[in-house]
C-alpha cells in the first residue's frame, strides 16, 4: 500500500512513512493511493471475531508489508486489552432501528482512544525498527490531547507536546491532560480557539527547518494512522446489525471530520453504508455546507459540546480530494482560497456528490440539554453533550426500515456540568480516574504565536536529549 498527498507535491510513502510524517510536506493530507476492497463473503467471515482481531483484519491491507500480520494482531490485542467493556465497542439499542455504539470505554473515556491506543504502539514499533526518535505535536479541542498523552506518556522514543485552547475544554478534559507528569509530556494552554491551535500545529509542520530539527510528527487526525484506527468500529457495528446483507446508516458527532471520514472509508472498502449523518453543534459549517453548499468559516462559538467547537475541519480536505476526482491541483487551489478568504468554492457537481452520501444536522445548547434530559427520563441512558447530538440527528434523519447507529463519542462523566444541568445527576468518574480532581496539574499558558510555541517544543526536546 502506498500513500499520496491530497495536494500532489509530497513524496509517495508507505504506511510507516505516513505514520511518522503526519502532515505531508506540501501541506496536504495523505490518502491511500487506492482503496482496498472486501467482498461480501470476506465481510461475513469477520462476523463474530473479537474486536482486536477484526481491527487487525480490516487494517492489514492498509498497513501492507510494513508490519507483519502477527505483529499487527499483537499490537491490536494489546491496544484494546485494558478497555472497560469486553465488547470494546458495545451497541446499545435505544429504539426501533436506533442504536448507539459506545466508543468511550478506553482509558481516557473518549473515542480518540480507539485509534490512539494503537497509534502509540505503532510509533514504538516503527521507531524501534528504524532506531529513531520523534517529537509529536498535536492540537486538541478536548479529547485528542488526553488520549494522545495516555498513549505516549513515558515512551522512550517519543516527546509529546499538546496545545489546547485555554479555558475552552471541560475541567475533566483539561485535568486528564495536565495531570500527566511524565518527563516526555508538555501541555500548552493557548490563548485562542482550537482552530488557532490547529493552525499553529500546521505552521510548525510548514517550517521545514524546525520540522527537521525536532523530527516532528503528528497524532491529530491529519495523521492517516488516526483515521485507519477508527475504520474498524464502523465495520464491527455494521456487521453486528446484519451487514453485508443489509444497508446500515451512521450518525456521527463531528467537528474535525475525522470520525465521519473513517465511516466514509469503511464504505469505500465495501461496507454497505447508506447514509452518513454529520451532527454539528452551533459551530455548524459542515451542516451549512451540506444543506446549502455554504462552506464559509465564522467565528468559533463556545458550546456545551467543546470537542466540536471547530470551524476549520482539517479532514474535510480528504473528502474534497475524493469529490474532485482526486485532482490534487484543484484540491490545493481550493484549500489555498479557503485559507485566504474563509470561503471554500465547491462546484455544484462536487457538492451533489457529497449530499448523495452525507446529510447535516445542527443542534444548539438549549436543545442539547433538553435532549439529554428527555433521553434519560425515557430510557435511563445518560448521553454526553456530543453523543446526544448524534442520537438526535439519528432520530431526525434516520430512514424507515434502515438500522442507524449513533456514535457515542465520550463518557458522560467527562462533561459533568452539562449532565448536572440537564438531569440533576453528577455522573461519577470510573475508579481509575476517581482522584482526578486532586491530582497535581502541570501546564504552561502561552500566546498563539508560532515563535513561542516552537521555543517550548525545543525546550522539551533539548531537556530530554541531554
Amino acid at each position: 500500500m502506498r500513500y499520496i498527498s491530497t495536494r500532489g507535491q509530497a513524496p509517495v510513502r508507505d504506511f510507516s512513512g505516513v505514520l511518522l510524517a503526519g502532515l505531508a510536506e506540501d501541506g496536504g493530507l495523505y490518502m491511500p493511493q487506492s482503496w482496498p476492497h472486501f467482498s461480501a463473503d470476506e465481510l461475513r467471515a469477520m462476523r463474530g471475531l473479537p474486536y482486536p482481531d477484526l481491527a487487525a483484519r480490516v487494517m492489514r491491507d492498509f498497513v501492507g508489508d510494513c508490519i507483519d500480520e502477527a505483529t499487527l494482531l499483537r499490537l491490536c490485542r494489546e491496544s484494546y486489552a485494558n478497555f472497560g467493556s469486553p465488547a470494546v465497542v458495545p451497541l446499545i439499542q435505544l429504539g426501533p432501528n436506533l442504536w448507539t455504539q459506545e466508543l468511550f470505554h478506553g482509558p481516557t473515556l473518549a473515542f480518540k482512544d480507539m485509534a490512539l491506543q494503537l497509534v502509540g504502539r505503532l510509533f514504538d514499533h516503527v521507531l524501534s525498527q528504524r532506531d529513531e526518535r520523534v517529537t509529536i505535536v498535536g492540537a486538541t479541542s478536548g479529547d485528542t490531547g488526553s488520549a494522545a498523552i495516555e498513549a505516549c506518556a513515558g515512551r522512550e522514543r517519543v516527546d509529546i507536546v499538546i496545545l489546547h485552547p485555554e479555558g475552552r475544554t471541560s475541567e475533566v478534559q483539561r485535568r486528564q491532560m495536565t495531570s500527566v507528569l511524565a518527563a516526555n509530556v508538555k501541555n500548552l494552554a493557548v490563548a485562542g480557539t482550537f482552530d488557532d491551535c490547529q493552525d499553529l500545529v500546521k505552521a510548525m509542520f510548514a517550517d521545514v527547518p524546525f520540522r527537521s530539527e525536532v523530527h516532528l510528527s503528528a497524532v491529530n487526525s491529519i495523521n492517516w494512522a488516526r483515521i485507519l484506527g477508527q475504520i474498524p468500529y464502523y465495520v464491527a457495528g455494521a456487521l453486528a446489525l446484519g451487514a453485508p446483507d443489509c444497508e446500515i446508516d451512521f450518525a456521527v458527532p463531528t467537528g474535525n471530520f475525522g470520525n465521519v471520514l473513517a465511516a466514509y472509508a469503511a464504505k469505500r472498502i465495501g461496507v454497505p453504508i447508506g447514509r452518513l449523518v454529520v451532527a454539528s453543534n452551533r459551530n455548524d459549517i459542515l451542516a451549512r455546507f451540506l444543506a446549502h453548499n455554504d462552506m464559509s468559516a465564522k467565528g468559533v462559538e463556545p458550546s456545551l459540546s467543546p470537542s466540536m467547537d471547530i470551524q476549520v475541519s482539517s479532514n474535510f480536505e480528504r473528502l474534497l480530494y475524493e469529490l474532485l476526482d482526486r485532482d490534487a491541483a484543484k484540491t490545493a487551489a481550493t484549500m489555498v482560497e479557503f485559507r485566504a478568504t474563509g470561503k471554500m468554492p465547491i462546484s455544484h457537481e462536487a457538492w451533489q456528490k457529497a449530499t448523495a452520501l452525507f446529510v447535516g444536522y445542527r443542534m444548539g445548547d438549549d436543545e442539547t440539554l433538553s435532549a439529554i434530559k428527555a433521553l434519560h427520563a425515557s430510557s435511563g441512558y445518560l448521553a454526553d453533550p456530543h453523543t446526544i447530538i448524534g442520537i438526535e440527528a439519528a432520530r431526525a434523519l434516520g430512514r424507515e426500515g434502515v438500522p442507524i447507529i449513533a456514535e457515542a463519542t465520550a463518557h458522560p462523566a467527562k462533561f459533568p456540568d452539562a449532565i448536572m444541568a440537564a438531569t440533576g445527576i453528577h455522573p461519577p468518574l470510573p475508579a481509575h480516574l476517581a482522584d482526578l480532581y486532586e491530582r497535581e496539574e502541570r501546564y504552561t499558558c502561552v500566546p498563539a504565536e508560532i515563535e513561542v510555541i516552537e521555543a517550548e517544543v525545543r525546550a522539551l526536546v533539548s531537556r530530554n536529549a541531554a
